[in-house]
Order: structure tokens, then C-alpha cells, then sequence
């Protein structure tokens, strides 16, 4: 990313850009949309020559395949992948062993095509799906963007209704979702800000598309990723009509914690391969990117900060390429910030001001520890006496112990697993609770109250 803000950084593709760019729709029987297959290497809208390669490298790590074998690896129409199969025959890269289907042969790869494909592999090694281009991704993400519902307070209250919180927090998260903006949440640590985090992502509804990977030049950016990615269930009918470049998901939901560095927030080249891994916010896009624990990375918290101003300025980013090379790509999420330090201790007023909301979780009130133990037993259908939760209360105060909102779940789950371990029904009772806070505080255990 540039040191400071381009003097004019453009926020979004030019229409009639887009348009040209932007995949063909074809509507699905349950009535949504979904990218069109192309019908002809022009269609894909990257090069051809790209393709050839990448069909010649899938033709160097198979002995032999067929033309249906090809297209499956591509994620490209059999029609396509069969003129691409057959212009390398041409020009001697493949030998056709026979016929296999009524639009394709058997083939395996010719001492040229193998020696010509050692010398794509030294300049990239990815094989799999063919990639889209840069501007079709944008394209997309600016179609999608425009195609979102909106999110009622009456969603946000019902993804909010497990929670113990206040009328003014729930309203301020609903808006921080509803906008799409940016939220800033601090306070002490077990108190629910990542839990609030997953709550509201599961406010946004529907699924979005994003392609395999991207091809910038003869540069490949590996985008989807299973351990980010859910694929939603695949769309049987009609699936001939839709462009499998492109994996339908359920809008991501990416954490990063402790971990992160101002490496990890650009392009991952990947010297043993020669391709490139997205970082994660750009895997988070159409969803919600949350950086908990902020403060503890092992970078200047005011350089993270930094990192973020055109993004959330703007809503693009710029990643930068092994040679140099600057790209542009949409920042079409909602980031989350969570800490449980002080704001100003890792803020500063400029980067407040580009945060949509904020909100502080505080510890739990005796009132709320109560409704939050209450609430976490009724799950497993266990009752809990008002007695026992009063006791529970003095044994935080005796001990000096704050309460934290996340342990009435904590305690519950290990007088579950005590009765499991013994073979006995769940239960709430003092002496449970005696060997479970022992086994959770590490504390010596002692008399019931």
C-alpha cells in the first residue's frame, strides 16, 4: 500500500467499465442468479494464451485424460476445453490417443508439450480451476453490493436474542450492520465481543459468488479457500448454464487474532509454487473480517491502523505483487475491531473518526450473570434454582472474582462433562459446581455454600 493517500483514489469501476466487464447472469430455477457459463475463450474474459497453458500444465501432471477429464479440472465447458485441447494438438503439444465422446479424444501430452510446460511451471505452478480477471471480480463485487436487501431492526434483535445486553448496544450494533460500516468494540476481556461479532454477521442473509482465483496478467491469485469458505449446497438444476470458475458460499466469516502482521494483509507469494494467496480480508469480502485481540499483534498498533484508512475510506485496498506491481480490489465487508485494552492506548483520533460505530462491553451485572447462567442451563434443558445462583454470586465476591459473561457457559460445559465422565444424567447442583470451578480457576476446592 502507498506510504500516503493517492491524491485521487477512485472508489469504484467506472459503469460503463463494469458493465463491459461484469460475468453474464443466468437465473437459477429457485429464482437467483448466478455467473453464466462462457461459450467461447473470448467469453472467460482473460486470455486465451493463459488458458492454453494452464491446459497444457493439466495435461503434464495427468498420463492421459480425456477431453470430459479436462474440463472438469478447468471448471470450463467441455465445448471450450475441447478447442483448446485440440489447437495444442496442432501445434504438437498433445497426442490424441482416439475418440472418447462425440467432442473429445483421449490425449496425453508430446515430449514438446512436456518440455514446453516445464518452462510454464518455473513461471507459475499453479494447476486448477482457469482463473477470471481482476475487473470481473470487481465487477461482481459491485453488482452484488447493489443487489443486497436490507438488514430491519426486527433481524438484528432476533440474531441478538441470545445475548444479555443493553437496548442502546443492540441499537448501535443493528445500525453498524445495517450500514455496512465498521465497528470498533472494546472492554474487558470474556465478555462476548467476538460472540457479538458472529451474531451479527448472522444478520446478513443470502450467498454471494467468488471466483477460484484471479488472474492478474500471468499472475495467479488464489482466492477461494476451504478453511474460509463454506460452499453452499451446489445447484443442481441448470448447472450446465452456470460458469463453474465461480464456487457459490455463504457469506464469509474470517477472524484474525494475535497473528497478524503487515505482511499478512497483502499478497502471499508462494515461492515453491509461483502463485499468489489472497490475505484475508480479501477472502472476508461480501462478509465480515474481525481482528480480535487487537493491540497484542506483534506490530505498532498505530501501523494496523494505518493499514485500514483508504479501505475504509474508500471501500477498495491496494495489494501490492511480487515485482512491484499495484492492484486494486474491492473492500466490500464489514470490519470488525474488538480489544480488551484500552482505546487509547491502541487508537487515535483520526482512525476513530473513519470507525462507523463503537460500542463497550462491560462486565455483567449480578442481574445479567444471572439471565446468562439461566439462559445457557435452558439449553440442555436444565433448571437452575435462584438459590444456587445467589450462592454462585457470593462465591465471586468472596473470592474477589469479576464476573465475565462467558462463564456460566464455561461452568455449565464442565459440570456436563463431569457427569458425563461419572455416566450420569446432567445436572446442576454445589457440588458439580465445586469440581467444576476448581477444575476451571484452579482453585482448591471447597465446602458448598
Amino acid at each position: 500500500m502507498p506510504e500516503k493517500m493517492p491524491e485521487k483514489v477512485p472508489e469504484k469501476m467506472d459503469e460503463k467499465v463494469a458493465d463491459a466487464y461484469m460475468p453474464k447472469m443466468a437465473q437459477l430455477e429457485d429464482g437467483s442468479f448466478a455467473p453464466a457459463a462462457p461459450t467461447n475463450a473470448q467469453g472467460t474474459g482473460v486470455d486465451r494464451a493463459l488458458l492454453l497453458d494452464l491446459a497444457l500444465k493439466t495435461a503434464y501432471v495427468l498420463p492421459q485424460f480425456s477431453t470430459e477429464q479436462a474440463a472438469k479440472r478447468l471448471h470450463l465447458p467441455q465445448v471450450l476445453v475441447a478447442e483448446l485441447l485440440e489447437q495444442l494438438r496442432t501445434d504438437m503439444m498433445l497426442e490424441a490417443l482416439g475418440q472418447d465422446q462425440a467432442i473429445g479424444y483421449r490425449y496425453a501430452i508430446s515430449q514438446r508439450g512436456r518440455e514446453r510446460a516445464q518452462r510454464l511451471f518455473e513461471i507459475s505452478g499453479y494447476v486448477g480451476p482457469a482463473p477470471v480477471s481482476l475487473e470481473s471480480y470487481r465487477a461482481m463485487f459491485e453488482w452484488l453490493a447493489s443487489q443486497s436487501s436490507d438488514i430491519t431492526q426486527a433481524q438484528v434483535k432476533q440474531a441478538l436474542s441470545g445475548l444479555v445486553l443493553t437496548d442502546e448496544t443492540i441499537e448501535v450494533a443493528g445500525m453498524a450492520v445495517s450500514s455496512g460500516r465498521s465497528l470498533f468494540l472494546s472492554g474487558p476481556p470474556g465478555n462476548g465481543k467476538t460472540t457479538l461479532g458472529h451474531c451479527l454477521h448472522d444478520v446478513m442473509q443470502g450467498y454471494i459468488w467468488i471466483p477460484h482465483c484471479i488472474a492478474v496478467e500471468q499472475n495467479i491469485i488464489r482466492l477461494y479457500d476451504t478453511h474460509c469458505h463454506q460452499a453452499a449446497a451446489p445447484v443442481t438444476a441448470k448447472a450446465h448454464m452456470t460458469d463453474q470458475r465461480w464456487v457459490r458460499i455463504k457469506r464469509p466469516f474470517i477472524v484474525a487474532g494475535g497473528e497478524m502482521t503487515l505482511e499478512s494483509m497483502d499478497m502471499a507469494y508462494l515461492p515453491s509454487l509461483r502463485y499468489y494467496e489472497a490475505p484475508l480480508h480479501m477472502k472476508a469480502n461480501g462478509g465480515t473480517f474481525m481482528i480480535d485481540d487487537f493491540g497484542r499483534q506483534h506490530v505498532d498498533p498505530a501501523a494496523l491502523l494505518n493499514r485500514w484508512i483508504i479501505p475504509l475510506e474508500h471501500r477498495i485496498d491496494f495489494l501490492t505483487l511480487y515485482g512491484g506491481q499495484k492492484i486494486q480490489v474491492p473492500f466490500l465487508l464489514m470490519l470488525i475491531i474488538a480489544t480488551n485494552l484500552a482505546p487509547k492506548d491502541v487508537t487515535d483520533p483520526a482512525f476513530l473518526r473513519r470507525i462507523g460505530y463503537r460500542i463497550r462491553i462491560d462486565a455483567p451485572t449480578q442481574e445479567g450473570y444471572a439471565k446468562i447462567f439461566t439462559a445457557y442451563a435452558a439449553r440442555y434443558n436444565l433448571k437452575v434454582e435462584p438459590a444456587f445462583i445467589a450462592r454462585l454470586l457470593e462465591r465471586y465476591r468472596s473470592t474477589g472474582r469479576e464476573l465475565r459473561s462467558c462463564e456460566p457457559r464455561d461452568l455449565i460445559e464442565r459440570m456436563k462433562d463431569i457427569c458425563q465422565y461419572r455416566q450420569q444424567p446432567p445436572a446442576i447442583n454445589d457440588e458439580l459446581l465445586n469440581v467444576a470451578w476448581a477444575g476451571y480457576f484452579g482453585e482448591e476446592k471447597t465446602a458448598a455454600a
